[in-house]
């Protein structure tokens, strides 16, 4: 069993991870193993948007620290209106490095509060 969600998601979010799960098997579907993220992150967002959903793709997020903003700390693959945070990797199988990024994306984003920036 994974980790719990540090709180219950709203009945958007879970419309969201939905159309989501479902874009995902879509492209990976068609297109199979062995292309580049890009590839797969354009097609994504366009399935995302056939669906009727809001994307920003590599969207730069700040990071604050020791009291220093740097406007591009990380940059996130695809938001889902603006409420859903996604990571793609085009990989063979996923590492746990690949949780620790997600996770740390999440926690710095808590930390700053600073979508819109």
């Amino acid at each position: 069993m994974g980790p719990r969600p540090l709180r219950e998601p709203s009945p958007e979010e879970d419309r969201a991870a939905a159309a989501i799960v479902h874009a995902a098997y879509t492209v990976h579907g068609a297109l199979g193993p062995g292309l580049l993220e890009s590839v797969y992150e354009a097609c994504f967002c366009h399935e995302l948007g056939k669906a009727g959903f809001t994307y920003t793709g590599q969207k730069p997020i700040p990071l604050v620290y020791d009291g220093l903003v740097f406007d591009e700390g990380f940059r996130v693959d695809v938001i889902v209106d603006d409420k859903v945070l996604c990571e793609l990797k085009s990989v063979e199988r996923l590492l746990p490095v690949h949780e620790a990024q997600l996770l740390s994306y999440l926690l710095l984003r808590e930390v700053d509060e600073r979508w819109g920036r």
